[in-house]
């Protein structure tokens, strides 16, 4: 399985987990490789190929810092470093959805912070919406339905701003926290408040999928800020259950044969969250995601 990850995703010193977690996960999978996970950079998007999702006055401020207040919008400080790093972690979105596409397979990338962002601004500690830019290069390469799982602890209503007018696209987004809400025909937002329910929750909205007709390419943003040690998790909400999650995500796509590509969303440090815990729950993603069987057509 492809797993698409280069330091550029990342900013050096900075305070944000978003800017750094991905260089702590693709650690641990040089200390304790996962089975068949291979780590490999994303070729770099051209600047263009922004456009597609974002205006380009939003991508300059981006790119040059100015205006400063665009450029922070998504609540990160601005410096040279995060233009680098928005562009190659949006470039690896893109990546694993191509190469899952194209070899219908399973594939991911450690990138985060996306789904929050809209056309003109970041929001969230979101700067570019690679789940976006992914699903328009699916288009543009030939997918015509495509399937957008959120299961982080907001909703991504960064991503329903750009897609749901668009009728090549379906969301299903289960959050834990009443944050970025939204409502659309075929954009479905499902807020949890019992951690109970949580898995079944899953499990029901992925089977009522079944009645939706076949999809070219799922994209699923898989936060792990839900889980209960997170500031904002669901109380109760234990890792087992986020592991479950996955399972049941990557079972789900291998019994329709749906290709799938994977990115990495919520997930912070607490008091009660240090960072080898943070990178045990991400892995839980990239685990169950290379332990999917292969995909029949």
């Amino acid at each position: 399985m492809k797993v698409f990850f280069s330091a550029e995703y990342c900013v050096g010193g900075s305070q944000y987990e978003t800017l750094q977690k991905a260089g702590w996960i693709a650690a641990s999978l040089e200390r304790r490789p996962i089975t068949d996970v291979e780590v490999l950079a994303p070729a770099l998007l051209n600047e263009d190929a922004l456009l597609d999702v974002h205006d380009r006055a939003y991508v300059d401020a981006i790119r040059t810092g100015k205006p400063r207040w665009l450029a922070e919008a998504q609540g990160f400080e601005w410096c040279d470093a995060l233009w680098s790093a928005a562009l190659a972690s949006s470039s690896g979105a893109v990546a694993a959805a191509l190469h899952a596409l194209k070899h219908h397979s399973v594939a991911g990338s450690l990138s985060s912070g996306l789904h929050h962002a809209r056309v003109d601004t970041g929001a969230g500690f979101c700067t570019f919406n690679g789940l976006a830019l992914a699903g328009r290069a699916a288009l543009a390469t030939g997918a015509e339905r495509v399937l957008i799982l959120d299961f982080d602890a907001h909703g991504g209503g960064g991503t329903w701003s750009l897609l749901s007018g668009d009728e090549a696209f379906t969301s299903i987004d289960v959050c834990t926290y009443d944050f970025d809400r939204f409502s659309s025909r075929r954009w479905k937002n499902v807020l949890v408040t019992n951690p109970l329910t949580y898995a079944a929750t899953i499990e029901r909205e992925l089977s009522l999928l079944d009645d939706a007709g076949s999809f070219d390419l799922c994209l699923y943003n898989a936060g792990m800020d839900p889980c209960e040690l997170s500031d904002q998790g669901l109380p109760g909400l234990k890792q087992p259950v986020l592991a479950e999650r996955e399972r049941l995500v990557f079972d789900w796509c291998r019994v329709h044969a749906l290709p799938v590509a994977f990115v990495l969303a919520g997930g912070y440090l607490s008091k009660r969250l240090d960072r080898g815990g943070l990178v045990s729950l991400h892995r839980e993603t990239i685990r169950a995601a290379a332990a999917s069987a292969p995909l029949e057509a």
